[in-house]
């Protein structure tokens, strides 16, 4: 095991944190309000006696921002600790279906299924990741029959403290970070280098954001609001749920 350079992951971090937030910006951009209203629940906001088209058009935003992020995150995490391995046990992107990482340590093979926080997936999804480890096991163990191989299922933050699950590790936060790279600390370290150019990109969204907000009020009110600036309920909930939508 090679030991962390802290300085090595600041530099990643300034060079890639940017994909993240390119994404958010260009998902938001990306986004249609029709598309977004079919998906929401039109009756919740009657219920929470919403009034204005300003309030309706910034909670579905706000909804689909925060199920974004956490993907988009997820997924720049997950390179974030692979490069963190390879550059402490060597370790590199798997190229099997549902693993993300694998490194040798101890005489052993470790292939890594990254996933963002420990309340990822329901039982078909755990089901199918369990799956994904024993095929990748008679994957490798077709060139290599005496290969002692361990899975698991590594999370990014949170908690998880009966970690095996007997067909596989499920290592959440300090430990998962720990278990990459040989630091005990690093779940704690990697806060400062995250906040790389937090601010300047932070902006640069929050203009996309409050262009969106107000380039969906104005089709908002064009399309579901009446000529007295109430909203038509009943016209929103057929382009949401009406047979002929």
């Amino acid at each position: 095991m090679k030991p962390l350079c802290l300085d090595d992951v600041t530099e990643y971090v300034s060079e890639n944190i940017g994909i993240f937030h390119q994404k958010r910006i260009d998902r938001l951009a990306s986004l249609k309000l029709k598309d977004v209203l079919k998906r929401k629940n039109p009756y919740l906001f009657k219920a929470k006696n919403v009034q204005t088209a300003e309030q309706i058009v910034r909670g579905i935003l706000e909804a689909h921002i925060s199920s974004n992020e956490e993907t988009l995150f997820g997924d720049w995490l997950e390179g974030l600790a692979i490069f963190i391995n390879g550059q402490t046990y060597g370790g590199w992107k798997s190229g099997i279906a549902g693993v993300d990482l694998e490194f040798d340590h101890d005489g052993r093979r470790h292939i890594v299924a990254i996933k963002s926080g420990p309340n990822w997936g329901n039982s078909s999804q755990i089901g199918q990741m369990k799956t994904n480890f024993k095929t990748a096991q008679k994957t490798l163990r077709t060139s290599q029959s005496g290969l002692n191989i361990v899975a698991v299922n590594g999370c990014c933050y949170g908690r998880d403290n009966n970690p095996d699950k007997g067909d596989y590790f499920k290592y959440c936060g300090q430990r998962f970070w720990e278990f990459i790279s040989g630091d005990p600390e690093l779940y704690v370290e990697l806060i400062e280098p995250l906040g790389s150019k937090s601010r300047e990109r932070n902006d640069e969204f929050q203009e996309s954001y409050g262009r969106m907000v107000n380039k969906f009020t104005q089709e908002f009110i064009a399309e579901f609001c009446m000529e007295n600036g109430a909203i038509d309920w009943a016209r929103l909930i057929k382009l949401n749920s009406s047979l002929a939508g």
